[in-house]
């Protein structure tokens, strides 16, 4: 796929862009986009060495820094560092097969996948008050269709939609727009023990109308436009990234 933007596709130019997760996999490749198109792009990840990666990955055009999303506290003195911020894009996010329904592991999983997500819009609220910013939220195949194996996360993921919806509303006097992706089953290192199992991989390509695993430049191009002010009039929407996984 050429990653060479258009002309045409600059929408994030110029602008303040915070990846809240985006060390790797789909955060990184909006990361890369969001700098390829002139944005000022702050980076986080849950550790240095993974941010390390991230920084090579990107030419070192990007700020980066350590948060963990559970920890109210880190999350509010990260956000409290920018003045204004015109895209905040929230990536982070982890599941726990067949271990959810461990109370342990279920208050973790929903710690990161929805509780974190809403620290974080909630710090950063000041910040995009004041660049009249957008969020863009990640859902789930899951935020729709429920999992035998992870329902910790299909719940949490489920809450991001109504989180989403919600901020979309209440935000939206003061000029903030608040949307979220879906995306399906996208080629990352997360997804790697699928795409070499011939039977699970058999499976989701069989329910999926385009016959294909997704490519994560294909979702970031997706928030691209919804953080961008071409999607101005769009609030409230998620989005599916998914190859019609949903509608077969």
């Amino acid at each position: 796929m050429d990653n060479e933007p258009s002309s045409q596709h600059q929408g994030l130019s110029g602008k303040t862009v915070c990846v809240i997760g985006g060390a790797s996999g789909i955060g990184l490749a909006i990361a890369a986009a969001a700098g390829r198109q002139g944005a000022q792009v702050f980076v986080t990840g849950t550790s240095e060495n993974s941010l390390a990666a991230a920084r090579e990955a990107l030419g070192g055009t990007a700020e980066t820094g350590v948060l963990d999303i559970r920890d109210r506290h880190a999350v509010e003195s990260c956000c409290a560092n920018f003045k204004a911020v015109d895209a905040l894009i929230n990536c982070a996010g982890a599941s726990f097969p067949h271990r959810e329904l461990d109370p342990v592991v279920m208050a973790d999983a929903i710690s990161i996948n929805l509780l974190g997500v809403g620290y974080v819009c909630s710090a950063m609220y000041p910040a995009l008050k004041a660049g009249r910013g957008s969020v863009v939220n990640f859902g789930s195949l899951t935020s729709f269709l429920g999992s035998a194996s992870n329902p910790a996360y299909s719940a949490a993921k489920g809450g991001i939609v109504q989180l989403t919806k919600s901020l979309a509303v209440a935000w939206a006097a003061e000029g903030i727009r608040v949307n979220a992706v879906a995306p399906g089953w996208i080629a990352t290192d997360l997804t790697a023990a699928l795409q070499e199992d011939p039977v699970a991989s058999e499976r989701i390509l069989a329910r999926t109308p385009m016959a294909r695993w997704g490519d994560p430049a294909e979702v970031a191009a997706a928030i691209a436009f919804l953080a961008g002010p071409d999607a101005g009039f769009i609030t409230g929407a998620v989005l599916p990234v998914d190859g019609g996984y949903l509608s077969a």
